[in-house]
């Protein structure tokens, strides 16, 4: 190869990885940007945790979970809602958001639901009512089956738990080599690609949602916790917990929802006696986001 086309190759490629390569945010920038209050950063054990807690102390409470590569701030039309009639808690999962990445390193459901006994221990909250998100909804189903004393009503929305494409029961996922390079290269465009599929509307993803999503998986040590929790994630059958579930239970779920599929709705009413479903035509997998008005009124109703 000529001296100068070589050189305007590799002209090309330094260019392209410039562009590509995406190094953390500043943790002060982050929290200038996205922490409402000091006092909502506590520490909670071993973890530091983002938490909000809104609405009257007072009121029945109930505890929002997000799901992967998410935060508290996916619940905020919800929270505001719910607020004038619950105490709403919010966290942000660890190495999620503003929480900082767990220090053993240990992202299991187990681990999962030691945060939430040890939150609502700190909040003094002998119950809650649960409402989880995608893998927030596999944590909070679980948690509801082997801990049923400390639930008072459980809200699914496009819950994981069943088998899909990529996994199996009882062994971790094989995760591509491709998702592992988020370490280092994670442009907003190439977010913007993965993140469209679960809206049914694109344009549901504003600039704004992107930024905000973009801004806190560069959160320090936030891409490893993401990429940790999936290879640490171990599926079971779940229908012996499902089974075992005694709370009231509320199924939200986009028909459109391209992540986990509307179909799986069917599993989860048959598997949990007494279970209903609200099924939210042209809507995909964030239901709190993508159609939150239509959303917030019967999840209230339910859970008063």
């Amino acid at each position: 190869m000529k001296p100068v086309l070589l050189g305007a190759a590799l002209l090309a490629i330094a260019l392209l990885a410039w562009w590509l390569w995406t190094p953390d945010k500043e943790r002060g920038l982050l929290d200038a940007r996205y922490l409402a209050a000091p006092g909502d950063m506590v520490q909670l054990g071993a973890w530091r945790l983002h938490v909000r807690d809104s609405g009257p102390k007072d009121a029945p409470a109930v505890i929002l979970i997000h799901g992967f590569g998410s935060s508290l701030h996916t619940w905020e039309p919800w929270a505001q809602g719910l607020s004038a009639t619950h105490r709403v808690i919010r966290f942000d999962l660890p190495g999620s958001g503003l929480s900082l990445p767990d220090p053993a390193g240990d992202y299991t459901d187990t681990r999962t639901a030691e945060l939430l006994i040890a939150l609502m221990d700190r909040l003094g909250l002998q119950r809650a009512s649960l409402v989880g998100h995608s893998i927030g909804g596999r944590i909070a189903w679980t948690f509801a089956a082997q801990h049923p004393q400390r639930v008072d009503k459980l809200v699914l929305v496009s819950p994981d738990g069943f088998a899909s494409p990529g996994f199996a029961y009882g062994k971790p996922p094989e995760v591509p080599a491709a998702l592992k390079l988020m370490r280092h290269v994670l442009p907003k465009p190439v977010l913007r690609m993965n993140l469209l599929p679960a809206y049914a509307d694109p344009s549901a993803l504003t600039d704004e949602l992107l930024t905000r999503y973009h801004d806190l998986m560069l959160g320090p040590g936030n891409r490893d916790a993401l990429l940790t929790r999936l290879q640490q994630t171990v599926l079971a059958d779940p229908v012996p917990l499902l089974n075992r579930i005694r709370a009231p239970v509320l199924l939200i779920w986009g028909e459109r929802d391209a992540m986990i599929p509307f179909a799986n709705s069917a599993d989860y009413l048959k598997a949990i006696p007494g279970s209903r479903l609200l099924a939210l035509p042209s809507v995909g997998h964030l239901p709190q986001e993508e159609a939150a008005s239509a959303s917030l009124a019967p999840l209230s109703g339910f859970l008063r």
